[in-house]
């Protein structure tokens, strides 16, 4: 169902979904269908992400459309056991070249497996740049579309996650990886 916008300002679409995880919040810009923001939050949380992005601003917020439909259809095949569902789906965030690097090489990481914050930084080419990689995970916001989930510490422990231990830990055993107790 769409609102009608009463302006004639530019729309991003919402939607929530219930995954492994927990409820996923989504925001997909209707212009190249693209996930702009998401995560396991209410949907202003969600959208504050969006506060210092200069191409959110002055839009209307609607709920799902036809636009919609691509993104929550591969949530969906996640759920169901497509595990690579999420990889079909486009997404844009800034960030500097690095940090661009590394999100894509997030991307890359196939479900069931992890990797370190110091092998993300190795797979973006910058061995030595591991905090680096540890800030293109937590400044992610289309978490887990760009599966920073997948990154745990050297010592195999799960570390941090912006959503909470619980939902990493239930995306990673969704995705058959073994959690340690």
């Amino acid at each position: 169902m769409t609102i009608a916008s009463t302006t004639s300002q530019p729309r991003l679409e919402i939607a929530s979904i219930v995954i492994p995880g927990g409820e996923l919040c989504i925001v997909v810009d209707p212009e190249d269908g693209a996930v702009i923001a998401s995560g396991f939050a209410s949907r202003d949380q969600i959208l504050a992400l969006l506060a210092d992005d200069v191409t959110a601003r002055g839009h209307d917020v609607v709920t799902t459309s036809p636009v919609m439909s691509p993104v929550l259809d591969a949530c969906r095949a996640y759920a169901g056991g497509a595990l690579d569902a999420l990889n079909a789906v486009p997404v844009r965030q800034s960030g500097g070249p690095f940090i661009g690097r590394a999100r894509d090489e997030l991307r890359g990481i196939p479900a069931g497996q992890t990797d370190s914050y110091a092998g993300l930084a190795a797979r973006a080419g910058s061995p030595a740049a591991v905090r680096a990689a540890g800030q293109a995970c937590a400044t992610n916001k289309v978490a887990p579309f760009v599966p920073c989930h997948r990154i745990l510490r050297t010592d195999g422990s799960l570390g941090g996650y912006a959503y909470g231990l619980p939902v990493k830990r239930a995306l990673l055993i969704h995705e058959g990886v073994a959690i340690a107790t």
